[in-house]
């Protein structure tokens, strides 16, 4: 079954190429296996697969030659719909996908920075993060309720960024990042394995819209037995 809000099957594979390639699990010049066994691996047809590597090529990040197979390049377009999603694998790399746990309307809580002032109450969104699969992490987020009045469960993306810029006309310009530690929230699931209160990876980030003007604020938990935070510097 699809999971709600999910990429189409051609863009979750080349998203997961395309953060292989910036963790260095795919490097400049290695060939990919065959497209009928990358596409069994990936269980679609072969013709989604090479919708997959024809946007890896349009990105630079792919060179195609009849009956010489596809080899990785290092173009400049290397940043996907995940490019901002840090966590990555402890190999390196791993598709995100993300189940809602909650999602509510909400006055601003008092212990989060500014958001925004020209609403006096926020979404307050809580998801469980997975990487190929393996859950790593739990997130909490508040969106200024001045982007949308309204916002329905169903129809979230599985990336709230594109999400944000489709549906909300906010695009996310700049972020800044704060990891430490902290204990994991009362909220936390059980498929995440680890109870509430266990010390864990901690991400706080401030996020400022395409009018640099405070947008969003995050908690993002993550299991360091699983994951591990990632910023690279180009």
């Amino acid at each position: 079954m699809t999971e709600p809000g999910a990429l189409p099957a051609y863009l979750q594979i080349s998203e997961l190429l395309i953060r292989d390639i910036a963790a260095g699990r795919l490097a400049e010049g290695q060939r990919l296996p065959p497209e009928r066994q990358m596409a069994a691996d990936q269980g679609v047809s072969v013709v989604t697969l090479r919708k997959a590597l024809a946007e890896l090529e349009r990105r630079d990040l792919l060179e195609r030659r009849q009956g010489s197979g596809n080899t990785i390049r290092m173009g400049q377009d290397a940043r996907g719909l995940y490019a901002l999603f840090r966590l990555e694998l402890l190999t390196g790399g791993g598709l995100p996908r993300a189940k809602l746990l909650d999602l509510a309307k909400t006055p601003k809580p008092e212990d989060i920075p500014d958001i925004g002032s020209k609403a006096d109450f926020a979404w307050r969104i809580r998801r469980l993060r997975s990487l190929n699969a393996q859950p790593v992490a739990v997130e909490e987020i508040w969106l200024d309720g001045r982007f949308a009045t309204d916002i329905r469960a169903e129809e979230l993306s599985q990336s709230l960024y594109l999400y944000y810029r489709e549906n909300l006309r906010l695009t996310v310009l700049r972020a800044e990042d704060r990891v430490g530690i902290g204990p994991m929230p009362g909220w936390v699931p059980a498929d995440l394995g680890l109870p509430p209160g266990t010390p864990a990876g901690l991400v706080e980030r401030r996020a400022w819209s395409q009018q640099n003007d405070p947008a969003e604020f995050s908690r993002t938990w993550f299991n360091t037995s699983h994951a591990r935070y990632v910023a690279r510097i180009s």
